[in-house]
């Protein structure tokens, strides 16, 4: 991911004798743009897609890699003096894989991935407000449509669309982390009309607000569903 795209996972198995770990890492630019160097890879060797997220299969050395990152949660005094090392190993994996030409591309190009990054903070902290297209596109110095292309390069969304699933998705974290319902929900994320909120929430996700949250709390306390 090259910019903060909203998503949903899934653990598709997992029991209290085999727990589920997920492991995330913040790849800084520069260290990227470092590494290239010394591996010889300055100029872009084929084109990538400026979509933000990506994905592809972990290969064996950088699963290897990745394990052994993972063991260090248990040694605080070794994770200090390896992990830097660990993550530029990581980072020479996957320039080498088949994530590299998006490596190179976050690196090197950048293009209007800031501006969208910007653009797509600003969505999350005015989560509940009216979107001015004109005035966001002002602010980031840029045209209305040089905007919405370029936000939708790289989210696939338009800027309204990207706004929507923010909002459905927040709703849906609020009625299951705070047991709260729809109506109230709909209103903290911006909607002001209920029967508008439910019918782009089923749209999304399949099925009304209340049933798809007594499905995901039912899916929940299955073992079975795990």
């Amino acid at each position: 991911m090259t910019v903060d795209l909203p998503y949903v996972g899934q653990v598709l198995e997992a029991s209290q004798e085999r727990l589920f770990l997920s492991l995330r890492l913040d790849l800084a630019p520069t260290l990227v743009g470092e590494i290239l160097v010394e591996a010889g890879h300055v100029s872009p060797q084929d084109v990538a897609s400026v979509r933000a997220i990506s994905v592809s299969p972990v290969d064996g050395h950088l699963l290897d890699v990745m394990v052994r990152v993972a063991r260090l949660l248990d040694a605080p005094d070794e994770a200090r003096v390896l992990l830097p090392l660990l993550t530029r190993e990581i980072i020479y994996r996957l320039l080498k894989g088949e994530q590299g030409a998006r490596l190179r591309h976050l690196a090197i190009l950048r293009g209007y991935s800031p501006h969208i990054a910007k653009a797509i903070e600003r969505l999350r902290h005015d989560l509940d407000q009216p979107l001015c297209i004109e005035q966001l596109a002002r602010e980031l110095g840029m045209s209305v449509s040089g905007l919405q292309h370029h936000f939708k390069a790289v989210t696939a969304l338009s800027p309204s669309q990207f706004q929507k699933r923010l909002r459905l998705q927040e709703a849906r974290r609020l009625m299951l982390g705070e047991n709260i319902d729809a109506k109230v929900a709909a209103y903290r994320v911006g909607y002001q009309d209920a029967s508008h909120f439910n019918r782009e929430y089923k749209s999304l996700f399949g099925v009304s607000p209340m049933r798809d949250v007594h499905r995901l709390r039912e899916g929940a306390q299955d073992p079975a569903s795990r």
